[in-house]
């Protein structure tokens, strides 16, 4: 007979389905050196996850999101995801709420850079970590910070990386992101996906919401911050990683994607 698991404070019954046995309305639970399962799970709970440390990906749907150092995401209800994530240390606080307010912002997934005031709330929130105890200061506390994010909530939505459903697309995707580190005309993306360069722009931006060339930006965007958080390389190194011929231009790129500027990990 098959152990039952218990991860974020809920009760995996069978793999990827949790019973949510909580008895508090909302629970917080954060760990160090997160280890979280690849697979695809749902729960009913809604989910605030903010990365304190490190970077995750969550795969939701058509759509990956980077969740970057912090950074939030939340997530509705029962919506089915999974996360991936290469960082040397995730540290991750969750908060599971079980009911929201009455606002269409709880429906729908909302990645953020966390602003201070949220970053102390989130600080202050961890001495309720894995409490299953009705407390009313957490109670109280934690439904404030749920009705605040609306307002905290600045979105960034390049940090959302489109899958198209246009099978032809997939392989100029999976080619960008196997070459991020080199430069290429669109001629070469055309041929890949067996379509004219005309066609391929017009069909790309209709599936995803973004030109190749952005997409390419993003994706190296994105692998920079996998790169900065290595601690291994200078800017200057990882610029020309990623397929930047200097440090000013991938400077102005990343600062046009993340709206700050790349800095090392100390």
């Amino acid at each position: 007979m098959q152990n039952d698991n218990v991860k974020c404070g809920l009760t995996e019954k069978s793999r990827g389905r949790y019973v949510d046995n909580v008895p508090t309305d909302a629970y917080v639970w954060y760990e160090k050196n997160w280890q979280h399962d690849e697979y695809e799970h749902a729960h009913q709970r809604y989910q605030l996850t903010y990365v304190e440390d490190g970077y995750q990906y969550f795969h939701i749907g058509q759509k990956t999101y980077l969740v970057p150092q912090n950074h939030v995401i939340w997530i509705p209800s029962a919506k089915e995801h999974r996360t991936t994530s290469d960082a040397k240390t995730v540290n991750l606080m969750i908060v599971l709420f079980k009911s929201v307010p009455e606002q269409e912002f709880y429906e729908h997934i909302h990645v953020f850079a966390a602003p201070s005031v949220l970053k102390e709330m989130l600080l202050y929130a961890e001495k309720w970590n894995q409490l299953l105890n009705e407390d009313e200061e957490q109670t109280l506390f934690l439904k404030a910070m749920l009705s605040s994010l609306p307002y905290f909530c600045n979105e960034n939505e390049f940090l959302q990386i489109p899958v198209p459903a246009d099978n032809r697309l997939l392989p100029v995707c999976n080619y960008i992101n196997a070459n991020y580190g080199y430069n290429f005309d669109i001629d070469v993306f055309a041929d890949i996906a067996k379509m004219s360069v005309r066609s391929l722009q017009r069909i790309f931006k209709q599936e995803t919401g973004i030109t190749v060339q952005k997409y390419m930006q993003l994706i190296r965007i994105l692998k920079s911050i996998e790169l900065i958080d290595t601690k291994q390389y200078t800017l200057s190194q990882i610029a020309l990683m990623v397929g930047y011929k200097s440090l000013p231009a991938f400077t102005s790129s990343y600062y046009a994607i993340m709206k700050t500027k790349p800095r090392l990990k100390k």
